[in-house]
């Protein structure tokens, strides 16, 4: 069986805005790499197998390596839960690699929120809440089972996210401009950052969302600071998504036995010390089933346990 010193591992974790990647080498972290969303519900599935490959090529070039040397690479996608999913993008990376002369051997294509997990409570048990363009809970209950709250995307809910919190944002901006709604100066913020947009004539905010002049979530920081600064309309969606996001927690509690249940959180979002991370920080105070702790390790740290585990389990096989 081989050393764990030797083993050549790539992990990486491909959220929703941004894609991660690390070359666990000689018995440590010897090179990080990163890049733009490999998500596949925002690129598709071929071009998310693209920009992977070319992590995974960035990677082995800068760590010296062949791929033919990777024992395990171990992928977590935003978005990818069902079985089906995995093994699409899994039967595409293989195939494109070999058309590139690339070696994917043991590779394992999962969810990001997985990788998480195993990171954060090192296979213990407990929720991790993740919170940046998109939003998801998940737990672990005992060694095999994952249960899991949100996660669906903005199409159908995602509530609390970034990308929850900028659609919003904008909600609001037309709302006050057909008069239905409060003012909020969010609308002259918007205006003043994208020049295609004026609002004397407000059918140019459409224009500018179809042509892709900006996406929901880049708008949360704006909602955010608006919200910081004083502005009632955006100060009430901070507040709500602060309970949406609660209601994550709350729904997975009844999987677990002990009376509290550790809670690690992450994601953008919560990583920027946000105004929306505070108030998640007091409102979980409020309530003493759940405790938050600093999490044990990154979800790139989790794709590397994964990758030595799946390795393991390869030479139990021989």
């Amino acid at each position: 069986m081989q050393n764990n010193y030797d083993y050549n591992i790539i992990g990486i974790d491909g959220g929703g805005t941004r894609t991660r990647g690390v070359l666990f080498s000689r018995g440590q972290f010897s090179v990080q790499v990163k890049s733009g969303t490999t998500r596949i519900g925002a690129v598709g599935v071929g071009e998310s197998s693209e920009r992977l490959l070319n992590v995974i090529s960035d990677l082995c070039e800068q760590g010296n390596i062949d791929s033919a040397e990777l024992d395990a690479v171990v992928i977590g996608l935003a978005g990818v839960w069902l079985e089906d999913e995995k093994k699409r993008s899994t039967k595409l990376l293989k195939t494109l690699a070999r058309s590139q002369n690339m070696a994917l051997n043991d590779l394992l294509v999962t969810s990001d929120a997985e990788l998480a997990v195993e990171g954060a409570f090192e296979g213990g048990n407990g929720i991790v809440m993740i919170v940046g363009t998109g939003s998801i809970a998940v737990g672990r209950v005992g060694p095999d089972k994952l249960v899991r709250c949100g996660g669906w995307g903005i199409e159908l809910d995602d509530e609390g996210s970034g990308a929850w919190i900028g659609r919003e944002g904008l909600t609001a901006v037309v709302r006050a401009l057909d008069g239905r709604g409060k003012y909020t100066k969010l609308a002259e913020i918007l205006a003043s950052i994208n020049p295609s947009i004026m609002i004397d004539e407000p059918r140019t905010i459409v224009k500018a969302y179809f042509e892709r002049a900006f996406e929901y979530h880049n708008l949360s920081p704006l909602v955010m600071k608006s919200a910081e600064e004083g502005d009632e309309v955006c100060l009430d969606i901070i507040q709500r998504s602060s309970l949406h996001l609660i209601e994550l927690l709350k729904a997975l509690y009844h999987h677990f036995k002990t009376k509290t249940v550790h809670v690690s959180l992450m994601g953008g979002i919560m990583d920027a010390n946000t105004l929306l991370a505070r108030m998640i920080h007091e409102e979980i105070k409020k309530d003493n089933r759940f405790q938050v702790i600093v999490p044990k390790g990154t979800p790139l740290d989790g794709a590397i346990a994964m990758g030595k585990r799946l390795i393991n389990e390869i030479d139990n096989e021989l």
